[in-house]
């Protein structure tokens, strides 16, 4: 199966008064129809300006793309005019943003945000457009009530707003799904209804699926692919077995090791020190290496290259396989 979605070497930085900011440091990432590839990492790292460049929504100027390409259907879209951009918008790539409220219009009901999305990619007639909301509004769970269709965002709860959303985000049947931090702002219980909803309608549409989160755990439910981004670069990348049974990059231990579970009950969570740094300051050589537990001189100087350990398991850095420090916290 050939790739949906293919990213090479995407490069973007943000203009400041002193020195751009590099917010992607050489980005590379492919995804498959029917494939869901998890993109994880801290708040700041990368993960959000990568969905913005792929819908083409990042503001350019302050934003510029310095190289790369994003391929999609065959197509560089860092290439499409603004009118092409909106055509794949929406139809041929829908987006779940983190918090719906904001970008649900308050002053349009439900039905009327779901039927213009419909109108402005198919040019269908209004009642039809009706009817197909109706339909993916009862595909996401709202049962075939009229209710959810006529209500406006603030009638509804955090979990229905979510919902309402993927219906939209789905109603064109576009061939790639990308699911920026959908749970984030539920409960628990909430937080696996939509992923296993957004498992569903993966399966059903055959979409391919760029599932963005600093949760490793929500990951563990959903992906089939994982790469971890730490400062605007990919760090480490493997389908999700690889990853979780064999981590090869500190960063990604340590993000494994501060998952709660059960069998972690009464001991101390661990947690990685410092913050990622700010994308108008990146650390010289390895990026990671004022937070390493591992690094030596070498990573203060040297970029390590992405090499692939293991069958498609790529990872980078200067002591894969060096022992790790169990008692590092």
């Amino acid at each position: 199966m050939g790739n949906l979605l293919t990213i090479k070497n995407l490069d973007v930085s943000f203009e400041q008064e002193q020195s751009d900011a590099r917010a992607l440091r050489g980005v590379d990432l492919s995804l498959s129809s029917g494939e869901t590839h998890a993109l994880v990492g801290e708040s700041g790292s990368g993960k959000t300006v990568t969905s913005m460049c792929i819908l083409g929504l990042l503001p350019i100027p302050p934003a510029n793309v310095n190289s790369g390409e994003i391929i999609f259907h065959g197509k560089n879209l860092l290439s499409l005019s603004e009118s092409e951009k909106r055509k794949v918008r929406g139809k041929e790539i829908g987006m779940i943003f983190q918090e719906p409220a904001k970008y649900l219009n308050p002053a349009y009901n439900i039905g009327e945000q779901i039927t213009e999305t419909l109108i402005t990619h198919f040019q269908t007639d209004r009642k039809s457009a009706t009817g197909q909301a109706l339909e993916f509004l009862h595909l996401v769970g709202f049962g075939k009530s009229r209710r959810i269709l006529n209500s406006y965002p603030h009638e509804l709860s955090g979990g229905m707003k979510q919902r309402a959303m993927i219906a939209m985000a789905i109603c064109c049947h576009p061939a790639l799904l990308i699911a920026d931090e959908p749970t984030t702002a539920l409960d628990v219980t909430l937080q696996l209804q939509i992923l296993r909803l957004i498992h569903r309608l993966k399966i059903k549409f055959t979409m391919g699926i760029l599932f963005i989160s600093h949760d490793l755990g929500v990951v563990n439910e959903i992906s089939d692919k994982i790469s971890v981004i730490y400062a605007g670069k990919i760090v480490e990348s493997a389908v999700k077995d690889q990853l979780f049974e064999n981590p090869l990059h500190p960063y990604t231990k340590l993000l494994l090791l501060s998952i709660p579970d059960a069998a972690k009950r009464g001991t101390r969570l661990k947690a990685i020190p410092g913050t990622v740094p700010d994308a108008g300051h990146i650390p010289a050589g390895c990026s990671f290496h004022p937070r390493c537990p591992l690094a030596e001189d070498k990573c203060k100087i040297e970029i390590p290259a992405t090499v692939d350990y293991d069958n498609g398991h790529l990872a980078a850095c200067h002591f894969i396989g060096k022992k790790w420090i169990d008692s590092y916290q």
